[in-house]
């Protein structure tokens, strides 16, 4: 029968001899019409998502960015360095309560919650040296993250201190996984290092008196961020001289010149006034460099 329809192919038969394909025709337009419908559909959903688009954007931008903040505000070195966890412990220690002492195995580091630490070093001889004092914030026993096996030096509280004991492991783990604890201890090892270049320099070049006026401003907070506060501690003037690097009765010579000057008051608690800056920065040392004699050779001149 002409214009019927091969059920096995799905495509027409050719027309009868008239060569008109009415069948296909009405075929074809049905595929165009479904086309369209489904082109229509197609369009209408791709204009509807786009439509979407800019909410869609802005919804996952604000999801990105409380996921970023929460992830930022998840760890705050002062709150890891305030509350006992996982490798940390706090500790109460009175006054001339020990620390650590020289000679004990370097397995921790110590963060200074509260109070005033000195660092002492003795000799094979006997002899005794305060080599540092640190107060609040400061850490202390760091060597053990280079590879210290023992304690150099013995910590002493000088008052009453709170002070947190942090594993070596638990440290390491921190300075790995945490940048915002990184920072903070590698401003703590610059500000150290910097310490330590100017307490050589004024042992080398100032006089007794000059390193005992730095070394009350110094435990003052003179130089720090905050307000200058009273010497709490009672440091006594033998600590004084071990701490400059002189005797007793130079450190009770100097601190009555002072008292008398009004640079300080020493009626049971220490109090230093700013006035006392006068006696470090009159007449600083420097190193001067004269010309050669002519041999290209300059000589160094170091200032009384």
């Amino acid at each position: 029968m002409s214009g019927a329809i091969d059920a096995t192919q799905g495509v027409p038969r050719k027309s009868s001899a008239r060569g008109k394909d009415t069948s296909r025709t009405f075929l074809d337009a049905d595929r165009a019409g479904a086309m369209w419908s489904t082109g229509r559909a197609g369009f209408l959903h791709t204009r509807a998502m786009l439509s979407l688009a800019p909410v869609l954007k802005r919804e996952l931008a604000r999801e990105l960015l409380l996921q970023g903040s929460k992830k930022k505000a998840e760890f705050d070195p002062k709150d890891f360095l305030s509350k006992v966890g996982t490798g940390r412990t706090i500790s109460k220690y009175h006054v001339n309560q020990i620390v650590f002492s020289q000679g004990d195995a370097a397995d921790s580091v110590f963060f200074i919650e509260q109070g005033k630490v000195k660092m002492t070093v003795v000799s094979e001889q006997g002899k005794e040296a305060v080599i540092a004092v640190f107060g609040a914030g400061d850490f202390c026993g760091e060597g053990c993250l280079a590879g210290q096996p023992l304690r150099m030096a013995t910590a002493t509280a000088m008052d009453e201190c709170e002070i947190m004991r942090l594993e070596k492991a638990a440290v390491i783990r921190v300075l790995h996984d945490e940048s915002a604890f990184s920072e903070l201890f590698v401003a703590h090892l610059l500000a150290r290092n910097i310490r330590v270049e100017e307490d050589l320099i004024d042992q080398l070049f100032n006089s007794s008196e000059k390193r005992l006026a730095r070394t009350l401003l110094l435990l003052a907070n003179f130089g720090k961020e905050g307000r200058p506060e009273p010497i709490i501690a009672k440091i006594s003037q033998e600590t004084l001289a071990e701490m400059i690097g002189t005797t007793r009765s130079r450190v009770s010579f100097f601190m009555n010149k002072f008292r008398q000057l009004g640079f300080i008051e020493y009626n049971g608690t220490l109090v230093v006034h700013s006035s006392l800056l006068s006696v470090v920065l009159h007449d600083q040392p420097q190193i001067s460099i004269q010309a050669g004699d002519g041999s290209g050779q300059d000589a160094d001149r170091r200032e009384p």
